[in-house]
């Protein structure tokens, strides 16, 4: 019951428009240490056989009770799938424009900012 509230409450609400992130590490590991908080909170506490006292879970036996995929992995199918959604839509929407477009003007002073095509390179190659 506990993982079906996760799975169909939490996560959903979690991971809604996840396919237009553009995600860093430091956000990769925000979601994982959040997911591991959810399931540590879901699943309590366990009783140690030796020494008959409470202890927390670790992240291998969460592993172990909720064998799910990655949250990352998740994040990654869906950018795959809206991107691949906008190319089969065509050149002529402006989803697709937005999506491979150069924007105009002056750019900013330093260092620019990721865009999402950035952390998708694999699926633009041409």
């Amino acid at each position: 019951m506990k993982i079906k509230i996760y799975s169909t409450t939490i996560l959903p609400v979690v991971l809604y428009g996840c396919a237009s992130w553009s995600l860093t590490l430091r956000d990769e590991y925000r979601l994982r240490v959040f997911k591991n908080r959810v399931l540590k909170k879901r699943f309590g506490r366990k009783r140690d056989e030796e020494t008959e006292k409470w202890r927390r879970l670790h992240n291998e036996e969460l592993f172990d009770l909720y064998c799910s995929t990655n949250i990352i992995g998740v994040i990654k199918s869906r950018k795959m799938r809206w991107a691949g959604h906008v190319v089969y839509r065509g050149e002529r929407r402006g989803t697709y424009r937005v999506l491979v477009g150069k924007p105009e003007g002056k750019r900013p002073v330093g260092r620019p900012r990721r865009r999402w095509k950035d952390y998708n390179k694999f699926i633009f190659k041409k």
